[in-house]
């Protein structure tokens, strides 16, 4: 049985697996190439998107989830777990939280497990209405709080995960895509924001 601990002291327990079945909701077993899928970042032979593409595609993942659970459970809350990425270690995510969580009991979702990680940017640009700048940060598989969100993810433990907005996972249109189509291809969860993408992302 393996224990998972997270930053807010909560614990997460999964039970024990046998071999590379499918999750119980009929995920696939990709830990291999998830790690492959990580080294290599996004790909660059794909068509950039950009803001409006990207919030359809995200959305489409969303609606997605919300199918299944229709079909498969109605009435069943979806399943979050709440992330933040803050500037600096002076900044906690308690504000965060509590935006997370209204957001959640407004759409219905119930919030799981929450997770931050700090980064410090090289170069920022303060974005209106975010808590997060429009920089150069460590991409989200590389850091250690958005790990814990996807390791969750992928064992089946959420169906998406809740931030802010896109600034939290990525500014950067290839990395934010990569997220948004591997939790949604092959884990089959959801990115939900609070502030929407701008109709035109950063470069």
């Amino acid at each position: 049985m393996r224990r998972t601990r997270n930053p807010d002291g909560g614990v997460a327990v999964a039970g024990p697996r046998t071999g590379p079945a499918p999750a119980s909701d009929g995920r696939p077993d990709t830990d291999v190439t998830s790690i492959e899928a990580l080294e290599r970042g996004p790909a660059a032979s794909k068509r950039p998107l950009h803001g409006s593409q990207l919030a359809t595609l995200r959305r489409r993942f969303r609606r997605e989830a919300i199918e299944r659970r229709d079909v498969h459970s109605e009435g069943r809350q979806l399943r979050l777990l709440a992330y933040s990425l803050v500037l600096s270690r002076g900044l906690g995510p308690d504000d965060d939280w509590n935006t997370l969580q209204a957001e959640a009991e407004r759409r219905g979702y119930a919030i799981g497990a929450r997770f931050h990680d700090v980064a410090v940017p090289v170069t920022t640009t303060y974005i209106t209405g975010s808590r997060a700048g429009r920089g150069v940060y460590l991409p989200p598989w590389k850091r250690p709080g958005w790990g814990e969100v996807e390791r969750l993810i992928r064992g089946g433990f959420a169906d998406g995960v809740i931030v802010i907005d896109r600034h939290n996972i990525s500014s950067d249109d290839d990395e934010y895509r990569f997220v948004i189509e591997k939790l949604g291809e092959q884990y089959r969860a959801f990115v939900h924001l609070v502030i929407p993408e701008e109709p035109t992302a950063p470069t």
